[in-house]
């Protein structure tokens, strides 16, 4: 962040690594999502939020998502405009327009019924977050990002582990993706921090069409890897029902949730001509060829 302005990072269970916790610049603070009681002290005083936060590997997302995704950003929401933060930006994605292309991109509309409760509960958040600030001193902002790769993220080093050990499967049918690396990505989330003016809905990728199969192949080629099994989706959703049954048993993280696996099989493209337009004009890595190196 640039010197000057304090960064709080908030943080529930577990504390921030050393290494970001002592930047001087950087102020932990903990709080609950769930419990709205221990939220003003996070946001007393801010002049931006980003939020982010959800939960991942964890079986049956539809029985906590409506309430991890909904109405803990709701709670959030509230003490932010209690506080009169002046920018709320909500970290989103395509998906929650249901299956776009490029020819038929995603636009910023909120009137879709998406598959996955993954992507559901997220556009519930976009819509509560437009319509409680209308009328408030707080700018609404949404970034719907494609897919961030880049060494450090947690669905790429998952997916670097199992092709490591030549478990990494794919479905056969091609899904058209929309990539946005890392750089841009935090690029992006600056410009939409710092700049006067944001606000609204915003698609942010690059702009060459890909799908996830041949992603996954150029990826496993940079490793040195084996390049992924095609299968059935029928066995890839079979195997996320069994990580389901087993994490419930174990009480352990499921690496895999059949809601997840819906989420990824939407071929997905948004219609980036407003945030090249009003946020980051140019990409560093704008197609997968220049990006690979980041992985």
């Amino acid at each position: 962040m640039p010197t000057g302005h304090e960064l709080r990072l908030m943080y529930h269970r577990t504390p921030l690594p050393e290494d970001v916790a002592y930047v001087a610049n950087v102020r932990p603070i903990k709080a609950d999502l769930g419990d709205p009681a221990t939220l003003p002290p996070a946001v007393t005083g801010a002049d931006v939020i980003v939020h982010f936060a959800g939960r991942l590997f964890a079986p049956r997302p539809e029985r906590f998502l409506p309430e991890t995704n909904t109405w803990w950003f709701s709670n959030l929401l509230t003490a932010a405009l209690q506080a009169q933060v002046g920018r709320i930006i909500l970290i989103s994605f395509p998906h929650v327009e249901g299956p776009t292309s490029v020819t038929q991109p995603a636009t910023g509309r909120l009137d879709r019924h998406p598959i996955s409760v993954h992507a559901r509960t997220r556009l519930e958040e976009e819509r509560l977050l437009l319509e409680r600030t209308e009328d408030t001193g707080t700018s609404p902002v949404i970034l719907r990002l494609g897919m961030i790769y880049g060494r450090g993220i947690l669905m790429i080093e998952a997916a670097r582990w199992l092709a490591r050990r030549r478990l990494l499967c794919v479905w056969r049918e091609p899904t058209v993706f929309q990539l946005l690396s890392t750089a841009d990505f935090l690029r992006a989330v600056e410009t939409a921090i710092f700049k006067p003016g944001v606000r609204g809905i915003y698609h942010v990728g690059d702009e060459q069409p890909v799908t996830l199969q041949r992603f996954l192949d150029e990826a496993c080629r940079v490793w040195g890897y084996q390049r992924p099994v095609r299968i059935p989706f029928s066995m890839i959703y079979t195997a996320a029902w069994l990580c389901e049954c087993v994490a419930r048993i174990a009480r352990t993280p499921s690496p895999l949730t059949r809601d997840f696996v819906r989420l990824g099989r939407v071929s997905h493209w948004g219609d980036t001509r407003r945030a090249r337009k009003e946020l980051i004009p140019e990409l560093v890595y704008p197609t997968l060829e220049t990006g690979l190196s980041t992985l």
